[in-house]
């Protein structure tokens, strides 16, 4: 299995624990998770007033991994004019966005950026040169009273 498919199956993995997979089945079927998680927003929608959020994600591939799991459940990500770029709003309910939504991107982020740190130090290592560590860190000189 190569590591771009590993990763997929580790995203599918982490939809279908917030969606609440409870059988093999439902844990690898994608589609299904992100319904019931459709749903859950939904019923959470009837329940409770939707509340506006402010998001601001620097790194711009969790930012679009952000708006596209806003759009994969419905909702509707937005930026007011004049705002920075990293910031997305959204409106919904409380509990969904600090039970499922939240919680969900920060698992896929980590996912996904472990997994660009892995491509880039490889590639690194291998076109560019093999110490891929951080710079070393020296004691300041001296300064002159």
């Amino acid at each position: 299995m190569s590591s771009e498919e590993r990763l997929r199956e580790k995203l599918r993995k982490i939809e279908a624990l917030y969606a609440g997979a409870a059988t093999a089945g439902e844990k690898s079927a994608a589609g299904a998770a992100a319904e019931r998680i459709r749903r859950r927003f939904e019923t959470a929608s009837r329940k409770e007033q939707a509340e506006e959020f402010k998001f601001s994600i620097p790194d711009p591939w969790s930012r679009q991994l952000f708006i596209a799991l806003c759009r994969r459940y419905g909702l509707k990500p937005f930026r007011y004019a004049r705002m920075h770029r990293q910031t997305v709003m959204v409106r919904a309910p409380a509990s969904f966005v600090n039970v499922t939504l939240w919680p969900e991107f920060e698992e896929l982020s980590r996912a996904l950026t472990t997994h660009l740190n892995d491509i880039t130090s490889k590639i690194i290592r291998e076109e560019v040169h093999e110490a891929t560590q951080d710079a070393d860190e020296i004691s300041e000189p001296r300064q002159l009273r």
